[in-house]
């Protein structure tokens, strides 16, 4: 199997044809059909950067191919689209060496179909490469949605969202989060410093940087395949996810209530600065990832207690209370469509709506929970103001809480109201809502 064949069978595992085999992400999918291919690590990589690639500009790849496809687009069978999209990415975005491409791909129509297709890849290619090769640009579309959508292969919902909850920073973002995502970790100051596991990095060859906002985060200019594995010093984890244990400040001694805990990323975080002094409890309704988080919290060398059961209805006993809990709710994850390449075209606009009825259930059901003069945070990937500001405010309403003010370093990603809006793609973080509200004494 080549470089490209791989690819092609990427791209076509998240997008089956109807009525064919199921759904896999991406790098699910990637990560399955490389074990067998036994490529080079070039080609694995290049293989890696053609599916993702195709995954993600899928919108303006169909705006390129267009013209010389047209109505046939209709009725071509999936792979045969399939591959157009996989070459036309990397003619257009790579160094591609054009005869060996157009070659490749032809072959692949022609194992895929059948010679009459092969000729209709070949000649689609060929005039694609031929003819000039115009942008979008804005005069071309019937609104500015519609534009940055196809220009940075979005949907458009998600562009309005964006525009809506950003203003001018909305092409930036766009822009942003096909850019390579930040990649981060999260250093164990019970074990070492930050700037000893900088010095260490530099000794393998990664360059890394600190956060100007978390203080256990370091910042990497480099693959994560490159980190030592098994390491106990630290974990992956972006600066964004960070925040909200930094935002939320537990403070040793303290007794802390860890809602949706999923593999226990933030539960260490928080049990990191707790220093062994307090009690950490995590609840987890998925019975894998509760699996998982016993594992971590053990390696971690963490005591906790984990409740399984759904946060969103009464599992806790009447009288459990806690000094500061964090709510790391699930929610749409339109703020983290960079890192995933398929995410952006597997999300629905509905999505924030539908999940806003959960997420203000465990919002509820946390908030019985906590000391007058206590702490809660919620936190979610998203920007969507149905999942963020609009669920804040239904809680406020509701309950004996106020908002409360957060550490001075996020003033930058303050919303009028005081909540913290970390905006996609700016700088390579993920997007981010954190809220900080205090119950009333």
């Amino acid at each position: 199997m080549t470089a490209r064949e791989l690819a092609l069978r990427v791209v076509c595992d998240v997008f089956p044809a109807a009525g064919t085999a199921p759904e896999r992400g991406a790098q699910a999918s990637f990560d399955y059909r490389a074990r067998r291919a036994q490529l080079s690590d070039r080609d694995r990589a290049f293989a890696a950067e053609l599916a993702y690639g195709a995954i993600k500009m899928r919108r303006t790849l169909d705006w390129h191919l267009e013209p010389f496809v047209g109505q046939r687009r209709q009725t071509l069978p999936q792979p045969i689209g399939e591959i157009l999209r996989v070459a036309a990415y990397e003619l257009v975005y790579t160094r591609a060496d054009v005869y060996a491409t157009v070659f490749e791909f032809v072959n692949l129509a022609k194992r895929c179909g059948h010679r009459g297709l092969a000729n209709l890849v070949n000649a689609v290619l060929r005039t694609f490469l031929r003819e000039p090769r115009n942008e979008p640009h804005r005069e071309l579309f019937e609104s500015e949605e519609e534009y940055l959508g196809t220009r940075y292969s979005l949907p458009t919902w998600i562009v309005r969202q964006w525009r809506e909850a950003f203003g001018a920073l909305a092409e930036q973002i766009c822009a942003g989060v096909n850019d390579p995502a930040q990649s981060g970790i999260l250093i164990d100051l019970r074990k070492t410093t930050r700037d000893e596991t900088a010095e260490r990095l530099a000794a393998l060859g990664i360059a890394s940087r600190p956060s100007l906002v978390v203080p256990e985060s370091l910042l990497l200019d480099a693959s994560l395949s490159l980190l030592p594995v098994g390491e106990a010093a630290w974990q992956v984890q972006s600066e964004s996810s960070a925040m909200a244990v930094d935002v939320l400040g537990p403070q040793p001694g303290e007794a802390i209530l860890d809602v949706c805990s999923g593999r226990g990323n933030k539960a260490i975080q928080i049990a990191c600065r707790l220093r062994g002094d307090g009690t950490l409890t995590c609840i987890e309704s998925d019975a894998r990832k509760v699996a998982m988080l016993g594992r971590r919290l053990d390696s971690a060398g963490t005591i906790a207690a984990v409740v399984t059961g759904n946060a969103a209805e009464s599992i806790l006993p009447e009288a459990a209370a806690f000094d500061r809990a964090l709510v790391d709710a699930p929610c749409s994850g339109t703020g983290v469509v960079g890192r995933h390449p398929e995410a952006r075209w597997k999300k629905q606009g509905t999505d924030g709506e539908r999940l806003a009825v959960t997420q203000r259930a465990l919002l509820e059901q946390t908030a019985r929970h906590i000391h007058p003069g206590g702490v809660l945070v919620y936190a979610v990937c998203s920007t969507d103001p149905r999942e963020t500001i609009e669920v804040m405010d239904w809680f406020l309403s509701r309950q004996n809480f106020e908002r409360a003010s957060v550490p001075a370093t996020y003033e930058p990603f303050l919303t009028a109201g005081g909540d913290v809006l970390v905006p996609p793609g700016i700088d390579g973080r993920d997007g981010f809502y954190i809220a900080r509200v205090q119950r009333r004494a």
